[in-house]
């Protein structure tokens, strides 16, 4: 029987693509659990399949092979606005509709009222004078914290960030750091982050994930991961990060 804290459990999953002819696996027999209210990164060269495997988490992308279980339940028995209202996705660029922000934060769920809309926007620190603006006259970091908002709208268990400060200032990508860390702490979510940069990885802290060639080939703290690793495939994207 899972442990009672395991709120996704993946087990041997596997994407592969066409490449010139040949199949590819860009996510290659990944298997670990994740746990209620704890923060992950996952690290790794480009190309890793970093992405990619977050994009198998909450079937936005199909498997070749194995299974992920969410509360010990195969994510293919749910469906799909069901499995994507439980686990949450933010995409790299933030994609916003036409309207306000407060539109676009009730756009998740219709029924939320102005007070609960209001306190979401507080928790992912968007200005009270930015609720009746167009969200065309948002900064890009702006934009990024009106699409958290709207995915928290619909009360997720699992969020799933791809890279969600790429394209933002040094500034704004602390505010999006101390954000993570806070949703995890004040809303018993469990949140799992794409990053480039194991700096960052060490920011934010919990656990992280390496993954080379779409396989994990080891995780622990944040921490050790970045300044400690303990197989020669993680020293070698150590070396390879710190020249």
């Amino acid at each position: 029987m899972p442990s009672a804290d395991i709120i996704l459990s993946v087990e041997g999953l596997t994407r592969e693509i066409s490449k010139e002819g040949r199949l590819k696996a860009i996510v290659d027999r990944f298997t670990f659990e994740f746990r209620e209210c704890k923060s992950y990164t996952v690290l790794g060269p480009s190309g890793a399949g970093k992405s990619s495997l977050l994009r198998l988490l909450n079937r936005l992308d199909e498997p070749s092979g194995g299974r992920v279980f969410y509360k010990g339940k195969d994510i293919c028995e749910l469906s799909p606005p069901t499995l994507r209202c439980r686990i949450g996705y933010l995409f790299q660029t933030p994609h916003l509709f036409n309207g306000t922000v407060r539109e676009n934060i009730r756009f998740a769920r219709a029924e939320l009222s102005g007070e609960d809309t209001d306190r979401l926007a507080e928790q992912c620190r968007i200005k009270s004078e930015l609720m009746d603006r167009d969200v065309t006259h948002l900064s890009v970091g702006e934009k990024q914290r009106v699409a958290l908002a709207r995915l928290m709208a619909t009360d997720p268990d699992v969020a799933l960030l791809d890279e969600p400060t790429s394209s933002l200032d040094p500034t704004n990508t602390k505010a999006v750091e101390t954000l993570v860390k806070g949703l995890v702490q004040s809303c018993r979510l469990t949140v799992i982050m794409v990053t480039h940069d194991p700096n960052q990885a060490l920011r934010v802290g919990g656990e992280a994930l390496l993954m080379v060639d779409g396989r994990l080939v080891e995780s622990g703290s944040a921490e050790t991961i970045v300044t400690d690793p303990q197989t020669e495939e993680a020293r070698r994207y150590k070396n390879r990060e710190s020249t």
